[in-house]
């Protein structure tokens, strides 16, 4: 049970829920003006995990037939058969249910909006097939996480929290956009929808600089609209260069160092940022 649960945990790549979930518990942090609840901050928690957990487990069960065909993907453990489709379907109900539990648990409005919201996450595993604005339905599913988090602790919203998912929304389609690159070729010959695909990878990655340029006017603008201080101004211009490091390594003619930009670069970016800003709520 414990070696199929980490094979399932390994599929859906738990630890990319650093992308998302440090946003989700900064905008807990800013509608509290401090810390907020614990209790309310592990229900945010648990919402987050039982959200990310049913949409990868639901885009992994769609997207088995492309993944088995995939160069790139075709180790992994559905279209690899170490694990089966009926054990990710149960993962998928338990993440569903952990997910709509967490959400009653917070507030009213969070259960009420929690429907439509899973809807737009498992949404996003059927884009690739009809339209190459995919990247942005991705960059909406982890924008939704700030939002989400405000209104957890709030009861209701805010601009503050919009203009952090709008920052979220951006840099993520940018990112996506670059990893995108990748499966280039194998898009074309499937029928699929991407940027690259679209347009070819050199203006992909064109586009992908504008939608990092918004990120970071997004981000720019927490700093006075939550009257953030020194901590927060360091990390936006450690994030600043890792958004300009990614796409320095990552050029057209060489797509080698896609996954350091994707995986290292990002990852830095919501730890730093999230964390820096936390901090300076809590003024130590």
């Amino acid at each position: 049970m414990i070696y199929r649960t980490k094979i399932i945990l390994q599929m859906i790549k738990f630890e990319h829920s650093l992308f998302a979930l440090p946003f989700a518990l900064l905008a807990s942090f800013l509608a509290a003006r401090g810390f907020p609840p614990p209790i309310k901050l592990f229900w945010v928690i648990m919402a987050m995990v039982g959200a990310r957990s049913a949409a990868m487990s639901f885009n992994r069960l769609v997207d088995t037939p492309f993944d088995a065909r995939n160069p790139r993907t075709k180790n992994r453990a559905l279209p690899a058969g170490k694990i089966q489709k009926k054990e990710v379907i149960v993962f998928l109900l338990i993440s569903c249910a952990l997910f709509f539990f967490s959400a009653y648990a917070l507030n009213r409005l969070c259960f009420i909006l929690s429907p439509f919201i899973l809807f737009i996450l498992l949404f996003y595993s059927y884009a690739k097939r009809f339209t190459s604005l995919s990247h942005l339905i991705l960059g909406l599913c982890l924008g939704l996480a700030p939002i989400g988090g405000w209104i957890a602790i709030a009861g209701r919203l805010n601009t503050l929290p919009v203009i952090l998912g709008f920052g979220v929304l951006f840099w993520v389609a940018g990112f996506d956009i670059i990893y995108a690159c990748l499966d280039y070729h194998f898009d074309r010959q499937e029928g699929l929808f991407s940027i690259p695909r679209k347009i070819g990878i050199t203006r992909a990655l064109w586009i992908s600089t504008i939608l990092h340029i918004l990120a970071a006017g997004c981000f720019f603008l927490i700093l006075p609209m939550a009257h953030l201080g020194l901590g927060y101004t360091t990390a936006y211009i450690i994030t600043l260069f890792f958004l300009f490091y990614q796409h320095w390594i990552v050029q057209p003619s060489n797509l080698s160092k896609v996954n350091l930009s994707f995986f290292v670069s990002n990852g830095i970016i919501s730890i730093v940022l999230c964390s820096a800003a936390i901090i300076d709520l809590l003024k130590f």
